[in-house]
């Protein structure tokens, strides 16, 4: 009894420890992704308040987009955004973005970030 109490207790430890963190994503976002980007701003990227459900290429005022982008179809959920953090160029060739993150990691803690970003401001 006391094994199977020792082994639930670290399973659920190592789960605990690899629950994506909002706020490590949030550091990961400032130290990588603000050069481009900027949860309310459009700038060399497009702003990032709201993207989750938001269909690729169609972000508020920003014109940068390529037209591979345009025309992905994509939907942003935490699975697209997952392959296009991991490499943009596999998941949408001809894209323009040029960063990914290679991490599982540090893409799960950045989508987690993403995610209280929920609410677009109009």
């Amino acid at each position: 009894m006391d094994k199977t109490f020792a082994l639930l207790a670290l399973l659920a430890a190592q789960a605990a420890a690899a629950a994506p963190d909002p706020a490590r994503g949030q550091a990961i976002y400032q130290a990588r992704c603000t050069a481009c980007h900027s949860p309310d701003f459009n700038g060399v990227g497009p702003a990032h308040r709201g993207v989750f459900g938001r269909l690729a290429g169609t972000a508020k005022g920003y014109a940068g987009y390529s037209a591979a982008l345009k025309k992905s179809g994509l939907r942003w959920n935490e699975a697209n955004l997952d392959r296009w953090l991991a490499d943009p160029e596999t998941l949408v060739p001809g894209q323009a973005m040029g960063i990914s993150l290679a991490d599982a990691g540090e893409r799960a803690d950045v989508i987690a970030f993403l995610k209280t970003l929920a609410n677009a401001k109009d």
